[in-house]
């Protein structure tokens, strides 16, 4: 088996081709750490980057062989993934990834959709404090005027029914798996092994390929003889949220879970 690459090498045999499978988002739902495991594999040959190909008009302009290099080297038995997260909430996207491959896998991994929006928030937060922009406390932005500002878009990302339903469109539901983020966070093996059967990929991730780190508190790579750990940015403490606000949140957001629960056959632990 032929050891992973040097991206900027072109070894005898590989070629950069479109991507077989797609991690489609959500942002802030775990699409790194996603992209990071299944890397491991040595059948997988991950993009470097977020592409934003088929959500950005400007980059959808420039045309399919400019998407095409930004893909990785890869040998004929390998598969290619790419991820961007907002491809899940683009109404352009599905429609476009169609038009490329209509027998594309999708992944998509989700998690609580009202932690969803205190992690969207608190990634905004930071990069507001890196660039000395002046940042808002959460629940300015979640209620106006005493109700839940339903158009902070935030909450819109978290509306997992609406988006979904947009996918449905183009593809069939045995087309996209959806990875559980919260449970990829308390036990990455299981949600890897399915991952590896969705897309036809032989068996190779195991459970020494994870370890937990105290410091950090979640699970870090170990392959290749290295060991790994996400950005520093990844498992930023949320802040706390008033109950009353976040009470509101959740209610707003039960029903558009029921939906989408109906709409993808099954249920998420969610609160």
């Amino acid at each position: 088996m032929p050891l992973k690459m040097c991206p900027h090498l072109h070894p005898q045999g590989t070629s950069k081709r479109a991507p077989h499978s797609i991690i489609i988002g959500v942002r802030k739902g775990g699409t790194r750490a996603l992209l990071e495991m299944l890397d491991i594999h040595p059948e997988v040959a991950a993009a470097a980057t977020e592409v934003h190909f088929f959500d950005w008009d400007e980059n959808y302009a420039k045309g399919f062989e400019w998407y095409r290099e930004l893909m990785p080297y890869s040998y004929p038995h390998q598969i290619t993934v790419e991820k961007t997260p907002g491809y899940f909430t683009s109404a352009l996207a599905p429609e476009r990834i169609c038009a490329m491959n209509s027998s594309i896998k999708l992944l998509l991994i989700l998690r609580d959709p009202a932690e969803r929006v205190i992690s969207d928030y608190t990634q905004v937060y930071f990069n507001r404090l890196e660039n000395h922009k002046p940042v808002q406390a959460i629940e300015n932005l979640l209620v106006r005027n005493g109700a839940l500002n339903i158009r902070y878009k935030a909450i819109q990302r978290s509306l997992y029914d609406i988006h979904m339903r947009n996918w449905l469109r183009h593809f069939p539901l045995e087309q996209i798996h959806i990875v559980d983020g919260d449970a990829l966070i308390r036990d990455p093996l299981p949600e890897l092994q399915k991952v590896e059967r969705f897309l036809n990929l032989p068996p190779r991730i195991v459970s020494t390929n994870f370890y937990f780190n105290q410091t950090k508190g979640f699970y870090c790579i170990r392959s290749d003889g290295r060991e790994r750990c996400l950005h520093e940015s990844k498992g930023r403490p949320h802040p706390a949220v008033n109950s009353t606000v976040l009470q509101q949140l959740r209610s707003y957001l039960q029903e558009h879970n029921r939906t989408f629960f109906r709409l993808v056959k099954r249920t998420f632990d969610w609160q």
